[in-house]
């Protein structure tokens, strides 16, 4: 074994080694209590067809019948307020908030989760000079809040009990 083949072994060992002594792991499948789900929303809502596609392991139901558990899913709220203003008293920056309220309970009304309610805020500059760059922005930014919210509700859907 030549040296320069040892050393990037021994280097390579030595960052496994610092790696897992941190008590670094890789997130892994999602387990969830139930493998049946319904989403009581607008199916061709875009939270709904987020959240389809992120349930990884759940089946989702077209009835609430065949579910094990319902996600109710109030509409979503999208928000947009002045976050601070120019000396002349033009707008300077932006606060978008996305609101979304879920509550996970069984056919017959038991909660498995409470109602809830995800908040997701970002701010953004705003110019008036370049106002279709900044509404493209605007159009991530939400997108990204979206994606940050239905990744949290995945997150809280894990840590469900089911009601004794």
């Amino acid at each position: 074994m030549s040296w320069s083949s040892l050393r990037a072994t021994l280097a390579a060992l030595g960052a496994v080694v610092a790696v897992t002594a941190c008590g670094f792991h890789l997130r892994g499948d999602a387990g969830y209590p139930f493998t049946t789900v319904f989403l009581a929303t607008a199916p061709a809502a875009p939270i709904a067809v987020e959240l389809k596609r992120s349930l990884v392991g759940v089946t989702v139901v077209d009835t609430a019948n065949a579910a094990q558990a319902i996600l109710d899913i109030a509409p979503v709220v999208d928000d947009k307020q002045i976050l601070s203003l120019s000396g002349g008293g033009r707008v300077r920056e932006f606060m978008l908030t996305k609101r979304v309220s879920f509550r996970l309970h069984d056919a017959e009304g038991r909660d498995w989760l409470p109602a809830a309610e995800i908040t997701v805020r970002r701010a953004y500059a705003y110019s008036e000079s370049e106002v279709l760059a900044r509404e493209q922005q605007e159009a991530r930014l939400l997108k990204e809040m979206q994606t940050d919210a239905v990744q949290q509700i995945v997150r809280r859907l894990q840590s469900a009990r089911k009601p004794a």
